[in-house]
């Protein structure tokens, strides 16, 4: 087997994970600093706007470092799904792929289905609320919690913060309402 096709198949979890959570010591270590991804937005609104808006009222080149870092998620982000993207369908249980035909949504041959996330689909009821307002929520609900998954989930419990303990227990509870309750409602529109 070949070094490349190695590093192109999906990686169990536990490879993943502990290289996910090798990076808290490694931030601290390094320069004590905290993982979190939300925060990037307030350090880039900061630079863009001016500093007579409170919230934006602060050093954010000591924090610049975060900047780069979701810079790079991002272009990782975008090479592994240019390497990984192909004409064959996704590998999915078959459960799965039965419940998902119940709704109507039967196109998995993307990363995402089509059915639900397309630019077609962003001016009917459903896009819309899927799209632009589970954004919105996503967004509003990662700063009104102090942070998001990565930075309550991962850094957060690492420390041995109560806050982010409740954040992620909240986080996983509001994931299992949206995907056995919500979601069934909204893909039935």
């Amino acid at each position: 087997m070949h070094v490349l096709d190695v590093i192109f198949e999906p990686w169990p979890w536990y490879v993943a994970g502990s290289l996910i959570g090798l990076t808290v010591p490694v931030l601290l270590i390094i320069g004590n600093k905290s993982l979190g991804i939300s925060s990037s937005m307030r350090h880039t609104c900061a630079a863009c706007f001016p500093a007579d808006i409170k919230f934006f009222k602060y050093d954010w080149k000591k924090e610049k470092w975060n900047l780069f870092f979701v810079l790079g998620v991002l272009f990782g982000a975008f090479i592994a799904v240019q390497a990984l993207v192909s004409d064959s369908p996704i590998k999915i249980n078959t459960d799965l792929r039965a419940e998902l035909v119940q709704f109507g949504i039967t196109d998995i041959s993307g990363l995402i289905p089509a059915q639900l996330f397309s630019w077609d689909l962003i001016l009917s009821v459903k896009g819309f609320i899927m799209i632009i307002f589970g954004g919105f929520m996503v967004g509003f609900g990662a700063r009104y919690a102090g942070g998001c998954t990565s930075g309550h989930a991962i850094m957060g419990i690492a420390t041995l913060q109560m806050p982010s303990v409740i954040a992620t227990c909240c986080f996983f509870l509001g994931g299992y309402i949206m995907a056995n309750f919500i979601l069934p409602i909204i893909l039935g529109l």
